[in-house]
């Protein structure tokens, strides 16, 4: 039996359970993208060693949990000019909507907030059609 969706499962639940105890230590939404646009603009900067331990977190954990489930196939492409286009054009647009799918959507949505709920659809909905331009038109990833 395939163990994609328990790993999916897994890694939701641990993503709203970070959520959860970040809003309930903090009483702010735990948004990736407002947690490093903070340290970038520097607007963020009277809570600056909360916000690094935080994301440091984000990034350490997988390598700390790769002994117990070895390498995982992603399926990420090798061309790194479409992944650093791909970041820059998800940077650009958390900026644009003031958020991203860990704040809107997984704080957002939990908390029954109509702009999170709207911006997490326009988010599937322009993810789905970027798969099917780059994937299956244009053939690039």
């Amino acid at each position: 039996m395939p163990s994609d969706w328990i790993w999916g499962l897994a890694g939701g639940l641990l993503i709203g359970l970070g959520g959860a105890v970040f809003l309930l230590a903090n009483g702010r939404v735990m948004g990736a993208s407002g947690l490093i646009g903070g340290l970038v603009d520097r607007s963020g900067w009277s809570n600056w060693a909360e916000r690094v331990v935080f994301l440091a977190a984000v990034f350490l954990l997988p390598l700390l949990l790769l002994p117990a489930t070895g390498p995982v196939d992603t399926h990420v492409t090798d061309n790194w000019l479409v992944l650093v286009g791909a970041g820059l054009l998800v940077g650009i647009g958390t900026r644009i909507a003031n958020g991203c799918t860990s704040g809107h959507g997984v704080c957002g949505i939990s908390r029954l907030s109509l702009r999170g709920i709207v911006a997490t659809v326009f988010y599937i909905m322009a993810g789905g059609l970027t798969v099917i331009l780059f994937r299956h038109i244009l053939g690039v990833i």
